[in-house]
């Protein structure tokens, strides 16, 4: 049963917005994430924040994971050395958050390309297993030169607006009044963490259409007919590892700004790995609405899900984060048992019920 309406030529089919209901949403989204800042109180706010920091980084593991079929539990690894990257850069040479971002990326993109050689011959639980190895040795790296790290005991991120050395305040986190408009810190980040976000799902989108993401879909079922048919699966094995680790490395810098101090673990562990599964898992596998839907309903259900576990039997006697990691697996299973394809696969009902109506069948 169709999704959508149905397309007569190959310009239809590339449209991101082909009808007038998908304008009406983009702009009611857009109201909505626009005044979110505005409306919402700083706790709110902060959830707001890291929900845009995982939609950045849920759209790199999809782009992995999702389309290129390759399994990663060193997610984390790479948003470490993005994050690290960028409190280094911000401590040692004081660089703007615009020159932070994309040598971050880089600076992850690098680790990523040199080991995806390693997991060609890889798949599955074997690629899974060298992605945990790949966890442990960043953690170990950065343990290895406190000076630089500040090893466990951390170090704070400082976010410059501007090279220092000039007359004002270059502190990107203080006040700001721009005409009858005032904003703080926290809600100068969201309007940048949004446009990170939305260029992260524009980029991963294209990707998806392109000559690239139909090659990583190709050897993702199946490598060896892909082959046959002119695909080169090593190649578009690295490029998705590089791809996937810019966006997490520029995740890790996003996160760490947000934070303004972070260690290396907590958080950047095996649990964070896990987590950006569990999104991806829950959005819908292989799409760029799954990471993006997947990351914001991880985010924005943490809290919920911790009042919730105080009022039930056996889960008061648990932390907040055992509670929400409890009702996660819960609601994880469930999903994978009744409707595999996840939020996405339940978008997908909501559009063939109207597509179909007043006819049900």
């Amino acid at each position: 049963m169709p999704s959508r309406a149905l397309v007569t030529s190959y310009e239809q089919e590339l449209q991101l917005f082909p009808d007038r209901w998908h304008r009406i949403g983009l702009l009611f989204f857009a109201v909505l994430l626009l005044g979110w800042p505005l409306l919402a109180n700083g706790h709110w706010l902060t959830i707001g924040n890291l929900a845009l920091v995982a939609v950045v980084g849920s759209v790199g593991l999809m782009i992995l994971t999702g389309f290129a079929g390759q399994i990663s539990m060193g997610h984390a690894a790479f948003l470490a050395l993005g994050a690290y990257t960028a409190a280094i850069l911000g401590e040692r040479l004081a660089l703007p958050f615009w020159g932070v971002l994309p040598i971050s990326g880089l600076v992850a993109a690098a680790f990523g390309l040199a080991i995806g050689p390693f997991a060609l011959r890889l798949r599955g639980l074997y690629l899974a297993i060298v992605t945990i190895g790949l966890l442990f040795l960043v953690s170990h790296l950065l343990h290895s030169f406190p000076d630089l790290t500040h090893g466990v005991s951390g170090i704070s991120v400082p976010m410059y607006s501007w090279f220092p050395g000039e007359a004002g305040n270059h502190d990107f986190l203080s006040r700001s009044q721009w005409g009858p408009l005032q904003l703080d810190g926290d809600q100068k980040l969201y309007y940048l963490f949004l446009l990170l976000a939305l260029g992260a799902t524009w980029m991963g989108k294209n990707l998806q259409r392109s000559h690239t993401g139909r090659a990583m879909m190709a050897v993702r079922d199946n490598d060896l007919a892909a082959s046959v048919l002119g695909v080169d699966p090593a190649r578009t094995k690295v490029i998705a590892f590089g791809i996937s680790s810019f966006l997490a490395g520029v995740a890790g810098a996003m996160f760490a700004f947000q934070q303004q101090f972070i260690t290396i673990e907590p958080p950047f562990d095996l649990h964070m790995s896990i987590e950006y599964i569990a999104m991806i898992v829950l959005g819908g596998i292989g799409t760029v609405f799954g990471a993006v839907a997947g990351a914001v309903a991880f985010v924005l259900l943490s809290p919920l899900a911790e009042l919730l576990g105080r009022h039930l039997p056996l889960l008061d006697q648990l932390s907040s984060a055992q509670q929400s990691s409890v009702l996660f697996a819960v609601l994880l299973i469930g999903f994978l048992v009744f409707e595999p394809l996840g939020l996405l696969g339940l978008w997908l009902r909501i559009k063939r019920y109207f597509l179909s109506w007043p006819f049900r069948y």
